[in-house]
């Protein structure tokens, strides 16, 4: 099949080169010259595990290519997917306005078009945009089209696998024609144990919004659930362990740290509690998980804070991992960053390591920290390691190494990444969360 994907960000990337791994030709476009300089010069945009292989293989055989020219691209193909970005807006909502000048371009592109079209739209986007998207077509008078709506649930760190052996593949679309064109397009992707699942829309829409706002729910029950844990000597990771053991609840998404980030949670819940806020039917449970994820990066630094009495002025610390999760260099609503502004703002400087994402954290806190490319060099003279992402790397430290370096032997670990017996063996300081 002959497939467009507009924007060559997270999404688009990922779906335009695992549609030309099971054979389609896929054009994929975007405006931004540099990426587009990259993309053709065999060099991937993003950091995605297992990414740059597929990307190699189906570029190297023409399967896969990128180009500016939207009008050539769109007329060739035969399906379109929209992959913009939706970030959000000063008021929570998504901010529709790329899809939107990209949908109207389309339209003065197929006015005059008989071919057959169907526009995808898989940027998360709030309930009702496939019905805004149809609308703009049908009065720029594109004759032969259909809309439908084909939500991502990728991974970061696990795009590729999630892309090729999905758990389900939701589609949305009024139009019969429509769907089978979706059943053929996923037929190599999906099983009777990983299923194509079809519906209306606005149902797809809500879809989306509704799994990563039950995800992100789970977690912040968990991280609120820590603090009552540290008030009460419980502890959290036994208490994930009798939970996750009950089938109705599962193991995932259970385990306590500093908050969600990333592109995806943040963005969605507050794009659903606006969303629901227009239409005069509140989603209070999420508002206040929106709500207890914020305030738990508040509660971590205040652990680093009272440990030092209060006063962090000319106390230099540590930091292991600046990405918002392990494997992938994604910094977007990172927890770190957070953390880090309440650390410079408090008097304090800060020493950083990550294996991947210290370009794209310099954006963030330019060079008001200092970056460092191996995670004991960090170390030298710091009164404290704080760890922010749960990388392999640090999973299995050199503690010995680590207490001749630092000055204070104390570790805020946002991740529970170490026993509490072994940090009590190893002559250290340890705050983790929830025991």
């Amino acid at each position: 099949m002959k497939i467009a994907v507009i924007g060559t960000g997270y999404v688009g990337l990922v779906t335009g080169t695992c549609f030309a791994e099971v054979g389609n030709d896929v054009i994929c476009i975007d405006n931004d010259q540099e990426k587009l300089r990259k993309l053709n010069n065999n060099q991937v945009t993003i950091y995605e595990p297992g990414l740059e292989v597929v990307y190699a293989r189906n570029f190297r055989n023409g399967r896969l290519s990128f180009t500016d020219d939207l009008a050539s691209a769109v007329l060739k193909s035969e399906i379109i997917f929209l992959c913009l970005p939706t970030p959000q807006d000063e008021d929570g909502s998504a901010d529709l306005t790329h899809v939107m000048k990209v949908t109207d371009r389309i339209g003065d592109i197929l006015r005059e078009n008989k071919e057959y079209k169907v526009i995808i739209n898989k940027s998360t986007a709030p309930v009702g945009t496939c019905e805004k998207i149809k609308a703009i077509l049908t009065e720029k008078q594109v004759p032969n089209f259909d809309v439908a709506s084909n939500p991502e649930f990728l991974r970061e760190g696990f795009a590729v696998e999630d892309f090729m052996k999905p758990d389900r593949v939701v589609v949305g679309s009024d139009s019969e024609k429509a769907l089978a064109v979706l059943r053929e397009l996923y037929e190599p992707f999906v099983s009777d144990v990983n299923p194509l699942i079809e519906m209306d829309y606005k149902s797809s829409e809500v879809t989306k919004y509704a799994s990563n706002g039950f995800l992100a729910t789970k977690i912040t029950f968990m991280n609120d659930l820590a603090r009552f844990c540290e008030k009460s000597g419980a502890n959290i990771d036994l208490i994930r362990m009798g939970m996750g053991a009950d089938n109705r609840i599962g193991k995932r998404f259970l385990l306590a740290g500093i908050g969600y980030g990333g592109s995806c949670f943040p963005k969605d819940v507050n794009a659903l509690i606006k969303t629901a806020d227009d239409m005069d039917s509140p989603l209070s449970i999420l508002a206040e998980v929106d709500k207890i994820n914020k305030s738990q990066r508040k509660h971590f630094f205040n652990k680093i804070k009272d440990h030092f009495g209060g006063d962090l002025s000319g106390k230099t610390f540590a930091v292991w991992g600046l990405a918002f999760k392990p494997d992938t260099d994604d910094m977007r609503e990172a927890p770190s960053v957070t953390v880090i502004e309440m650390l410079l703002e408090a008097g304090a400087s800060v020493r950083a390591y990550d294996p991947v994402a210290s370009e794209n954290a310099r954006f963030y806190l330019q060079e008001r920290i200092t970056y460092f490319n191996d995670k004991y060099e960090a170390l030298p003279d710091v009164d404290a390691l704080v760890i922010f992402t749960e990388w392999g790397e640090f999973k299995k430290p050199d503690f010995a190494n680590m207490k001749s370096k630092m000055a204070q032997h104390t570790i805020f670990d946002g991740r529970n990444l170490y026993e509490l017996k072994e940090m009590e063996a190893e002559g250290f300081n340890y705050y983790s969360i929830g025991r």
